[in-house]
């Protein structure tokens, strides 16, 4: 008899199954099929459990744990609101995108009816609500509180602005019987961030509150616990195979590639220092940990938009054919979402696609480099993340798994002449999630996180 794990992620389009042998820290079987949420997510469980059971080819195993994570239904959909565009706006769009949500958007100073109004209608989970530094300006903060407080929401709402106005928010929440939480500031000091203490927030009020809204309740009669929303998952085996555990070494700075049918996610595990002579740091503080979601670079749902974001040129110069209407192509695969790619055409078209959404988000992702000059000459800025020294680039995602030669689509986000002020990773290696086991090794390393550690280094594959 073997103990195992089941670690399960109710993807939003596919249900995915991983058991790992706790004891000999293998991975016993993988299997996956569609998810079911608009009739009951156990549906698509239970197929894809019947294809795991064959693959364990009689195999006495003992589940000792279940534990879940989902991006069903769209994911954990938020809204971040904050003082100023650059400072706690994006500080509470980092926040939330740690936690592993889909932000559909972001707005800063005081809220707009209109504003209010687009937020009613965008049918959001959570919003994050944030504003002003410790001690600093309470006025915004306070008006959005009044605006949300009065929109009739039925959303819970987490709040991680100015300390000074809490005791005021919590009166006006209170009396209007508004769903909330309060935490630490994401901006306590200007340029300082601080976004776990809301991360954490955000996390246990899609386990306790948004679990049940999209349907997930069935599920959670047979599984351990829904611990998170799948990108917190993948985000958290990332920093742990970087940084490793208590008994287990890490991999050092990594960044990970994940692309998907409607978003290109890039999580990175480094600090970002500059890493040139000469080069002084402005702007944002930036965390360890970073995810960043490009909703208009995905391979399915979002391939149009890829095309209106990269143009035709970017995505003709990976293909052989050059005559192929660009335009057309990714329209039909926009329409066509379940499209999988049979002729040697259309498997070069769909890697053309990931190459420039690789290298699109990296681009977005990384920091840059700009001259600034000053009565002493020119000196050099440094704004976001410098990715130049990173160790490892890890891809993850079908276009990636299905592709004879996923290093090409992943050296596409690399650092290349033509764009001197982008800080991308220079000389990294590459590694491949063969086996889709990212988000189940973050959710094993809540558990076990020294097992996790050793079974990444085992299982992803050096390209």
């Amino acid at each position: 008899m073997k103990n195992a794990y089941l670690l399960i992620d109710f993807g939003s389009t596919y249900t995915k199954l991983t058991a790992v042998d706790i004891d000999n820290e293998e991975i016993l079987a993988v299997a996956k099929d569609i998810t079911t949420i608009e009739e009951d997510i156990m549906i698509g469980f239970n197929k894809a459990y019947e294809k795991l059971v064959s693959r364990l080819q009689g195999m006495e195993v003992n589940f000792i744990k279940k534990l879940a994570c989902s991006s069903a239904a769209g994911g954990l959909k938020m809204v971040a609101i904050g003082l100023v565009p650059d400072l706690t706006a994006e500080a509470a769009k980092r926040a939330a995108l740690g936690a592993g949500a889909r932000v559909i958007k972001t707005y800063s100073y005081e809220l707009t009816s209109f504003e209010m109004n687009e937020i009613r209608g965008s049918k959001v989970d959570m919003i994050l609500l944030a504003g002003g530094t410790d001690g600093g300006n309470k006025d915004c903060i306070i008006h959005n509180a009044k605006l949300i407080a009065e929109s009739n929401l039925n959303i819970p709402i987490v709040v991680a602005g100015n300390k000074v106005v809490n005791d005021k928010i919590n009166e006006i929440f209170n009396e209007n019987n508004v769903k909330f939480t309060i935490t630490e500031n994401v901006m306590p000091k200007l340029n300082v961030l601080n976004v776990e203490p809301a991360r954490e927030e955000i996390r246990k009020i899609f386990m306790n509150n948004i679990i049940e809204a999209k349907g997930l309740k069935n599920a959670e009669s047979y599984v351990n616990d829904i611990l998170m929303p799948t990108p917190a998952a993948v985000l958290k085996a990332a920093k742990v195979l970087s940084q490793g555990s208590d008994k287990e070494e890490g991999i050092g700075e990594i960044v990970v590639v994940d692309i998907g049918g409607a978003t290109t996610d890039i999580h990175s595990m480094a600090d970002g220092e500059p890493t040139k002579p000469g080069v002084t740091f402005r702007g944002l503080e930036e965390p360890f940990a970073k995810r960043t979601v490009e909703g208009d670079l995905g391979m399915r749902y979002s391939a149009l938009s890829l095309w209106e974001a990269a143009g035709t040129r970017k995505i003709r110069k990976h293909l052989k054919d050059k005559s192929i209407n660009i335009e057309e192509t990714c329209r039909s695969r926009s329409q066509n979402i379940m499209m999988v790619p049979s002729t040697e055409e259309e498997i070069e078209f769909d890697e053309a696609m990931a190459k420039v959404a690789t290298d699109i988000a990296m681009e977005r992702h990384a920091g840059v480099v700009e001259p600034v000059y000053s009565p002493l000459g020119v000196i050099y800025s440094q704004h976001g993340k410098d990715l130049l020294e990173v160790n490892w680039v890890i891809g993850t995602g079908g276009v990636l798994v299905h592709s004879e030669d996923p290093k090409s689509i992943l050296e596409s986000g690399c650092f290349d002449n033509e764009n001197l002020n982008s800080l991308k990773p220079k000389n990294p290696g590459f590694m491949l999630d063969k086996t889709y086991i990212l988000s189940a090794m973050g959710l094993l390393s809540e558990e076990l996180p020294d097992e996790a550690v050793r079974i990444m280094k085992k299982y992803l594959v050096e390209l």
